[in-house]
């Protein structure tokens, strides 16, 4: 087995003395193997200095080396200074329902102003399917990867830590807090601070006089940074913390049975306001309560957290908008800045964390005395 790797590596010696300088997917083109063991060998030569490795390419050492790969058909040569020209990236989303189209979009637009191209893998919420997606893209010879895993309850088992840590090239976590402890601080990543988000949908209604505001939050990734941020801003304001109905996205029953909940509450004078994860949630909790009798927001307030499609509920929600579009964004600038700083880059480590925009409407107003 060794020999046949150094046969390897003696060709790929060959090849890259032949031509100066080419990218790894070219390289493994002409090989006939993988990229994921293309790099491993350009990585091997690299250390042993046989090799110059950038991220994505591989040049002969010296003055041969100094001529740059030649760009694939259509990519651009333009780029700014320390960003590499042409750069592959994939990136892993769960869906691409509202939230995440708009997380693309972002992304798409920042690599292709700078000359490159965006890769996407869509898991539908399995964790499997992230492994699948990931495989894909490293036999494809991407330079690095934006990966939004889908975390159950936006956590990694240990298995998930693992993955990442191992993928050979550059990666940033899109849309998901680094969980403290964990072994991925050494990861860059782009966010929306959803802490922050919910604390101001708190702060805004009790701004309005409200003592009383409960949370309605849907079971995803995202619902216990939701959680945290109410919880927090309660208690800074010296309010109670009301237990949290949770919202399972699955099928109407559920959003039944929260806006029953919040009736109840309402009714008996317990709740004056709530907080509803996500928009979808909040347009039909607000169809449920006039069924029962009660206005918005006369009766009670609601602030929708997401604000995708708030605007054209009956009433139109006030709601806190994560800035998925900047997101997006942010990760490709995280990303390019890690490709374009080499293969010896010590670069700190940036988390980058976004403050999510609350847009008042109609659905707010103080609580009846």
């Amino acid at each position: 087995m060794r020999s046949h790797v150094n046969q390897r590596h003696e060709r790929v010696l060959e090849i890259v003395r032949r031509r100066g300088g080419l990218r790894v997917m070219e390289l493994a083109e002409e090989l006939g193997v993988s990229a994921v063991t293309v790099r491993r060998d350009v990585e091997a030569l690299a250390e042993q200095g046989r090799l110059t490795r950038l991220h994505g390419s591989v040049s002969w050492p010296g003055p041969a080396g100094r001529r740059t790969a030649a760009p694939a058909p259509g990519e651009s040569t333009a780029s700014p200074v320390g960003t590499p020209a042409g750069a592959v990236l994939g990136m892993v989303v769960p869906s691409m329902e509202h939230y995440f189209a708009e997380l693309v979009r972002g992304a798409q637009d920042a690599i292709a102003a700078r000359g490159g191209r965006l890769v996407l893998g869509i898991a539908h919420w399995r964790s499997e399917e992230d492994t699948a997606q990931i495989g894909r893209m490293l036999d494809g010879g991407v330079d690095g990867l934006l990966i939004q895993p889908s975390w159950e309850r936006g956590v990694p088992s240990p298995e998930q830590e693992e993955q990442l840590l191992a993928l050979g090239v550059p990666a940033v976590l899109v849309d998901r807090r680094v969980p403290v402890g964990g072994r991925l601080a050494g990861l860059d990543s782009a966010r929306s601070d959803h802490v922050l988000g919910a604390a101001a949908a708190v702060h805004h209604l009790a701004e309005l006089g409200h003592r009383r505001i409960a949370l309605l939050a849907q079971d995803n990734p995202t619902s216990p940074q939701v959680r945290e941020g109410y919880e927090a801003a309660v208690e800074a304001l010296g309010l109670s913390v009301l237990p949290t109905v949770t919202v399972s996205p699955e099928g109407p029953r559920s959003v039944d049975d929260a806006a029953r909940e919040l009736f109840r509450s309402v009714r008996e004078g317990q709740v004056t306001a709530s907080i509803v994860h996500n928009d979808q949630t909040a347009i039909g909790v607000v169809q449920r309560l006039r069924q029962h009798g009660l206005a918005v927001p006369e009766d009670v307030s609601l602030v929708a957290y997401e604000d995708e499609m708030a605007a054209l509920a009956d009433v139109p929600l006030t709601a806190v908008a994560p800035p998925r579009r900047a997101v997006g964004e942010a990760a490709v600038e995280l990303m390019l800045a890690r490709l374009g700083g080499g293969a010896d880059s010590v670069a700190p480590t940036r988390h980058v964390s976004l403050v999510p925009r609350l847009t008042v409407r109609a659905s707010c107003a103080a609580p009846h005395r």
